[in-house]
């Protein structure tokens, strides 16, 4: 598995770990063999984040995560080549205020929005109730394994 930092200025040897750790464990779980695996994942600030939202998604305000899928269908994955799953895009000051707000720390939540956003590159959604309760226990497994339980 190969993920592309960009701008992690934030993010430090151990929390770069724990991300990988992460998507290990995302991929594990829904048997898509990581070894052949790649994503980027990018940190931005508030402006970024909101232009992206606002041209991909037509919402004109700032978001904590933005997550750009390369399959829709995952029975089309090759099987034998690198396979890239997607971008994944966070916005650091975001992830620092929902810290705060939740009473835990700046890496927890890093983390919690890395996971949500694989599991978006693997095909989760939270579009309707069944959707968003599959998609927030898998986030939960994979949160307790790392021992970044919710508190």
């Amino acid at each position: 598995m190969e993920i592309y930092f960009e701008n992690e200025q934030e993010a430090c040897d151990e929390l770069l770990a724990l991300m990988e750790e992460s998507a290990r464990l995302c991929l594990t779980k829904e048997g898509i063999p990581e070894e052949n695996c790649e994503f980027s994942v990018s940190f931005v600030s508030r402006e970024e984040i909101k232009e992206l939202n606002k041209t991909y998604r037509a919402v004109d305000k700032v978001t904590d995560v933005l997550s750009f899928p390369q399959f829709e269908d995952f029975s089309e994955l090759p099987k034998e080549q690198i396979i890239c799953l997607g971008d994944i895009v966070i916005c650091e000051d975001r992830a620092k205020e929902q810290a705060e707000e939740f009473g835990h720390s700046y890496e927890r939540e890093i983390v919690y929005l890395f996971t949500h956003s694989v599991l978006h590159l693997l095909g989760y959604d939270h579009m309707n109730e069944k959707e968003k309760a599959e998609m927030r226990e898998r986030e939960e497994e994979v949160m307790t394994e790392l021992k970044l339980e919710r508190v």
